[in-house]
């Protein structure tokens, strides 16, 4: 690897901190084992200018999400459950608002966000996982369709495998996933506990920008209850890339997952973009110039997050930042392409040009809201889509009769009509925005 190339990048990486004020990043690439490069970008903390480096402590956020289906396939290895099982064979209490059929929900649709659960509004005072199985019960909703038909990406569903490894277990899921997987891979510096955070020196200060006067403000970790087991890992891009080396054929001292089990969670299991799949907790790109792309973001309060690897290639890459809602995988995506030998700015998939008719556009018009917060809109002004989102606009235009792309971003909101009726959309990271009426 070349200085020129990595000095390109950098460029890059300081280019975006100024465009979105991003407060720090740190990233780290390995190949083969090896470590090819690692740096911190700004600060930790604006207020002491503490400087980022590569053992600085961030939010993971949905980054968790395969710590829990690598947790939940070794107790399939062990011969505690199986993929295919109904949920409720592990959790008899299981209901979903109107399905007739309870045992047609897998532990497989849990991890792959098809059980046809739409997202819901976050509770995170709920702590106890068992709890949580009452308020999915209880809370209304309309299912999407029948389990396997519809993706919905659903922090309620995907957590209720930290039941099933409380269940089957009697541990607690953080000390499950940290004495199989964070401890074995001497990942000392990642833990789903702010009280051991408060302890830890290198740590991260959280931020947010204010929509009002466009500056970071910090903003107190987040207490995520039972939502820990989507997003409450805390880690840096150093431990990252020692979890990376199990997926890319580096865990030979410590067994944690068998090679057969963890091949399966970058197996597609439904399409999602273009050319993008989802399989267990994991995001594929089938062909990426040749490769296979796997990987994850996520983002919370202060958190933004991606990461992923190039099974064939032995690639594994790590980005953190301590913003909200930052480009953290357009970052990930240079570092993984300055490896390839790629172009910079080589990307999963162009979305086409489509010439919408007014008519197209209109029907997609609206308000928009998410049951996990906050709201959106989209108008038509003198022919041309603008999304209008956290104070922000941003001018659209179409790939497809119901298919946006925000311009320069590239990134694709897709639309869904049931019985000719717009029934929903889903961007900004997956997450699903209902019309209101």
């Amino acid at each position: 690897m070349t200085i020129t190339k990595w000095s390109a990048f950098e460029s890059l990486v300081e280019r975006r901190m100024e465009e979105e004020k991003i407060p720090g990043i740190a990233i780290a690439v390995a190949q083969n084992g090896n470590v090819l490069y690692e740096r911190g970008f700004g600060y930790a903390d604006l207020h002491t200018k503490e400087p980022i480096n590569p053992d600085t402590v961030f939010g993971c956020a949905s980054v968790t999400k395969s710590f829990t289906v690598m947790s939940m396939l070794k107790l399939a290895e062990e011969g505690r459950l199986k993929l295919d099982d109904p949920v409720h064979l592990h959790l008899p209490e299981f209901e979903l608002c109107g399905l007739k059929a309870s045992d047609s929900v897998t532990i497989r649709h849990l991890m792959s966000h098809t059980t046809g659960l739409p997202p819901l509004p976050r509770r995170t005072e709920i702590n106890r996982l068992n709890d949580h199985l009452m308020y999915i019960a209880s809370e209304e909703y309309e299912l999407l369709g029948e389990p396997g038909e519809y993706f919905s990406y659903c922090n309620d569903g995907f957590l209720l495998q930290g039941a099933i490894i409380e269940r089957l277990t009697n541990r607690l899921y953080r000390r499950f996933v940290t004495e199989k997987i964070l401890a074995p891979l001497g990942m000392h510096r990642s833990t789903f506990s702010l009280e051991e955070i408060a302890k830890m020196d290198n740590v991260s200060v959280p931020y947010m920008k204010n929509g009002q006067t466009g500056e970071m403000e910090a903003v107190p970790w987040p207490h995520l209850g039972n939502y820990e087991v989507g997003g409450g890992l805390r880690s840096t891009v150093k431990d990252l890339l020692r979890y990376g080396s199990v997926f890319v054929g580096g865990d030979t001292e410590q067994h944690v997952v068998g090679k057969q089990w963890l091949e399966m969670m970058w197996q597609p299991v439904h399409q999602v973009g273009r050319n993008l799949f989802y399989g267990l907790a994991l995001d594929i790109v089938p062909d990426y110039a040749g490769v296979t792309l796997v990987s994850h973001g996520g983002s919370l309060q202060g958190v933004s997050s991606h990461f992923g690897f190039v099974p064939e290639k032995g690639l594994v890459v790590a980005v953190l930042m301590n913003a909200t809602s930052m480009p953290a995988e357009a970052i990930w995506r240079a570092a993984v392409n300055t490896t390839l030998g790629l172009p910079l700015e080589h990307d999963v998939s162009e979305e086409p040009h489509y010439e919408a008719t007014i008519e197209e556009l209109q029907k997609l018009a609206g308000t928009y809201q998410s049951r996990e917060g906050g709201s959106l809109s989209i108008s038509i002004e003198q022919g041309t889509p603008i999304l209008t989102f956290a104070d922000e606009s941003y001018v659209l235009r179409a790939s497809d009769s119901d298919t946006l792309v925000i311009v320069k971003k590239e990134n694709p909101m897709r639309f869904f009509f049931k019985d000719d009726e717009l029934a929903w959309a889903v961007f900004f990271g997956f997450r699903m925005w209902t019309r209101q009426k």
